[in-house]
């Protein structure tokens, strides 16, 4: 099935992303024949909390998080009656930092329509390190964990604790991407299947009345080329009637509905529960 919400997309105030306009991305998603979207900028980092990728570059500045809910609160309003747009945002789990997100969320939660929670950050003896960043900083990080195995665990143990954790009344409800692990997985191939860890994780979204975020950003990624899950992970979540939700995480305006052709063509999407009940 074809998507008509997207679920997981950025904006110019992405320090990593484009400079196209807001309405760039509304006008081309009319065009795609969209009933709606979801803007989920990266939330900014917790106060004290150094970003590991190399270029500092993961989220947005936390002075500019009031400019952001007011402009794509503008864009909602001018188009409500063409496309339901959601103020949203993509929030980091990061390990030990739980406190600061649930106090980050007790704040901004309440003026948030959508949102997803997403771990872009590993753990080691209290350093942290960008997982998705380049094949370079892959490399780095697999050697600080001492193999491609110890890292692929530590993802699958972090996933699963983002999906556990209590943080807050208005803890997002949807998990980002939870292969990214699989970003660069054609130079460095998986260690074995995982497949033990991917229904876990599917047991715990399923439990907590939650859903996931089907993301087609992998299938563009040359290391990559799949969806985040992969197609396997997808039928079995709809299979145990988890909602999936096409996200394009697109980061510029053309990036909208890439990877949709890599889609499950037997699994129905849906649209975010926080929006089927307003």
């Amino acid at each position: 099935m074809k998507p008509t919400y997207d679920g997981h997309v950025h904006t110019a105030f992405c320090p990593h992303g484009s400079t196209d306009r807001l309405v760039d991305y509304v006008e081309r998603a009319l065009k795609l024949g969209y009933t709606g979207i979801s803007f989920t900028e990266h939330a900014p980092l917790p106060e004290g909390f150094v970003d590991p990728a190399p270029s500092q570059d993961s989220a947005m500045k936390r002075e500019f998080l009031p400019l952001y809910l007011e402009e794509v609160a503008k864009v909602k309003t001018y188009y409500q009656s063409a496309l339901q747009i959601s103020i949203g945002l993509e929030v980091d789990y990061i390990d030990g930092w739980e406190s600061e997100t649930t106090a980050f969320l007790n704040e901004v939660g309440p003026k948030l329509d959508d949102s997803i929670l997403s771990v872009h950050f590993l753990a080691l003896h209290q350093a942290y390190y960008c997982l998705d960043y380049s094949a370079e900083e892959f490399q780095h990080i697999v050697e600080q964990f001492g193999s491609l195995a110890f890292v692929y665990d530590a993802y699958f143990a972090t996933v699963s604790r983002s999906i556990t954790s209590n943080l807050g009344p208005y803890k997002p409800k949807r998990y980002g991407h939870i292969s990214l692990i699989h970003k660069f997985q054609k130079k460095f191939p998986s260690p074995r299947s995982y497949e033990k860890e991917f229904l876990t994780l599917l047991q715990l979204v399923k439990t907590r009345g939650e859903e996931l975020d089907y993301n087609g950003a992998g299938s563009t990624k040359p290391y990559c080329q799949e969806t985040y899950p992969p197609q396997w992970v997808a039928k079995e979540a709809a299979k145990q009637k988890i909602p999936l939700i096409y996200g394009s995480d697109a980061h510029s305006f053309k990036g909208l509905h890439q990877g949709s052709d890599q889609l499950s063509p037997c699994i129905s999407l849906s649209i975010p529960q926080t929006l089927q009940r307003q």
